[in-house]
C-alpha cells in the first residue's frame, strides 16, 4: 500500500484532511480509486513505448477519482469535506503551474535570445581537450542547474560534448552520465533548482536559505562519481570546431530580468510571507514589457526607409520578415511544457483523492512510524530511481510525516539525487538518451550505476554528519 501511495502526487490533501472514522481505504470505492491509479500510472510509465502523453492518462484518473470519492463522501452525509479537499488541492496545484509557466517562459525566451546557444558556442570553439570537457560541462551543469531547470541545464551541456566529440560512444556514455549526475545534484540545493524543491519550499516545511545547507552534500554526489567516470576517460584532444557565439538583442538583459525576478521573489516571500507566486508572475509581467520592446524593435528595423522603396528592398524585407520574425513573448508562452504541467493537475488530484481515501495516512505510519524516518527518506530516494521524483516527493508532502528539519532536508536532497540511480529515473537522463541517439543508454548508464550510488551513500552520509541527526 506505502508503494502505491508513493506513485502518486499532492501538495494538498493531508492524512489529517480524511475523517479516521471513515476508514475509508478498505472501502471498494477506495479500492476502485487505487486500481484506476495504478492503471493510470502504468500507462505513464509505458509513455516511450505507447508514445502516449503522461497527462492523458492522469487527468482521467483524476476525474475518475474524485467522483468516487464524492460518492463515499456523501453516502455518509460528509460530501462538503470533499468538496473542501478538491478546492485545497486545485489552489495548491495553480500556485504550482503558474510559478512554472513563468519560470518555464524565461528560460524559453533566453533560448530564442540564443543565450544557451552562444555558449555552447564559445565552449566547442576553445579546443578543450576530453577531459576538459567533461569537467567543465560537469561543473556548469551543477551550477547552472540551481537557476535554470537540470532538465534544460543537461540538454544544453549534452549538446556542448556532442558537438565535441561526435560519434565517440565511450566518452559520450561517461559525460553523460556526469552531466544528469551534476545537474540533479545541483538541482537538489535551491528551491528553483528542481520541481521537488519547489514544492517543499512552497509548502514551507525548508527555508529558502535552509536549502543551502545541502550544498556540500549535493556536491560530493556529484564528485564521487564524476572522479570514477574521470580515470576512465580517454587522454585525447579533438579539433576546435569553428563557432561564433552570438547573443541576440536583449538576451542579457533578459538574464538579468529572470535573476531580479528570483531576488523578488525570494524577497516576497522571506519579508512579507507572500506566495512564490505572486514575485514570479510580477516578474513574467516585466517581461511581457519587454517583450513588447523587442517587437516595436524587430519591426521598425524591417520597415522600408520611405514609400518610394522599390520592389528590390520591398522583396528583402519580406525576405528578412520570412527568416527571422518579430520576437513575440507569447509565442514563448506557448512553448512551455503543458503536458508536464497537465500532468501535474492529474497527478495532484490522483494522490488528493487517494488521501482523501485515507491511503496516506497508512502508507506514512508504515515508513514513517515503523521504519523511521532517515530510513524511509533513504527509501524514497532509491524509489525515485525507478519513479519520477515529482509525484514521490508531493506524496511524502501530503503524508506531512512529523520530522525536523535535518530530515525534511534529506527527503529533499534524496528524492532529488536519487534519479541519478538510473538513466530513466530523472527527466534529464531520459532527455539525453534521446538527445544523444542511442549513444547514451540505460544500458551504459546501468553500468555505472555502481559509482552513481557510492555518490548517493556518500551524499546522505555527509548530510547526517553535517546535521548530527542519527544514521
Amino acid at each position: 500500500m506505502a508503494l502505491f501511495a508513493l506513485l502518486g502526487l499532492p501538495l494538498g490533501a493531508h492524512a489529517a484532511d480524511t475523517p479516521a472514522s471513515l476508514a475509508l481505504s478498505s472501502h471498494s470505492l477506495g479500492i476502485m480509486a487505487l486500481l484506476v491509479f495504478v492503471t493510470a500510472y502504468a500507462l505513464v510509465v509505458s509513455e516511450e513505448f505507447l508514445h502516449l502523453r503522461k497527462s492523458k492518462p492522469v487527468i482521467v484518473a483524476a476525474g475518475i477519482i474524485w467522483i468516487l470519492v464524492s460518492i463515499a463522501y456523501h453516502s455518509v452525509g460528509r460530501g462538503e469535506e470533499a468538496t473542501a479537499i478538491l478546492r485545497h488541492d486545485l489552489r495548491e496545484f495553480a500556485e504550482l503551474m503558474l510559478f512554472l509557466l513563468a519560470a518555464m517562459t524565461y528560460i524559453n525566451t533566453m533560448e530564442e535570445r540564443q543565450v544557451f546557444n552562444a555558449l555552447r558556442a564559445w565552449l566547442v570553439s576553445r579546443g578543450l581537450s576530453l577531459r576538459s570537457v567533461f569537467w567543465i560541462t560537469g561543473l556548469l551543469a551543477f551550477f547552472i542547474s540551481p537557476l535554470a531547470d537540470n532538465l534544460t541545464t543537461a540538454l544544453l551541456m549534452a549538446a556542448v560534448v556532442m558537438a565535441i566529440a561526435p560519434g565517440n560512444r565511450p566518452f559520450i556514455t561517461l559525460a553523460a552520465i556526469n552531466i544528469v549526475v551534476a545537474a540533479n545534484a545541483g538541482g537538489a540545493f535551491s528551491p528553483f533548482g528542481d520541481i521537488t524543491t519547489l514544492m517543499v519550499w512552497q509548502k514551507g516545511v525548508v527555508g529558502f536559505w535552509d536549502f543551502f545547507r545541502l550544498f556540500l552534500p549535493a556536491l560530493v554526489n556529484w564528485l564521487v562519481p564524476a572522479v570514477i567516470l574521470f580515470l576512465a576517460l580517454p587522454r585525447t584532444c579533438p579539433e576546435p570546431v569553428d563557432e561564433t557565439p552570438v547573443i541576440r538583442e536583449g538576451g542579457l538583459v533578459v538574464i538579468a530580468l529572470f535573476l531580479g525576478t528570483i531576488a523578488l521573489t525570494v524577497t516576497l516571500h522571506n519579508l512579507l510571507d507572500l506566495p512564490p507566486v505572486l514575485g514570479m508572475m510580477t516578474g513574467l509581467g516585466v517581461l511581457k514589457f519587454f517583450g513588447y520592446y523587442l517587437k516595436r524593435r524587430s519591426l521598425n528595423g524591417r520597415l522600408p526607409p520611405d514609400s518610394r522603396a522599390g520592389p528590390e528592398l520591398a522583396d528583402l524585407v519580406r525576405s528578412e520578415e520570412t527568416r527571422s520574425p518579430p520576437f513575440d513573448i507569447f509565442q514563448q508562452l506557448a512553448r512551455a511544457e503543458w503536458d508536464t504541467l497537465m500532468f501535474f493537475y492529474g497527478v495532484i488530484l490522483c494522490v488528493g483523492g487517494l488521501g482523501a481515501f485515507g491511503y496516506l495516512a497508512g502508507a506514512s505510519a508504515w515508513m514513517y512510524t515503523g521504519l523511521g524516518a532517515t530510513t524511509a527518506n533513504v527509501l524514497v530516494g532509491l524509489l525515485s530511481a525507478i519513479v519520477d521524483n515529482i509525484p514521490i516527493m508531493f506524496a511524502v508532502l501530503s503524508m506531512n510525516p512529523d520530522m525536523g528539519l535535518e530530515q525534511w532536508l534529506l527527503v529533499t536532497l534524496t528524492a532529488g539525487v536519487g534519479g541519478s540511480l538510473l538513466s530513466i529515473g530523472s527527466a534529464a537522463g531520459v532527455a539525453l538518451m534521446g538527445q544523444t541517439r542511442g549513444l547514451y543508454t540505460f544500458f551504459g548508464h546501468l553500468r555505472w550505476s555502481w559509482a552513481v550510488a557510492l555518490g548517493y551513500a556518500a551524499s546522505i552520509a555527509v548530510h547526517l554528519w553535517l546535521s548530527g541527526a542519527p544514521g
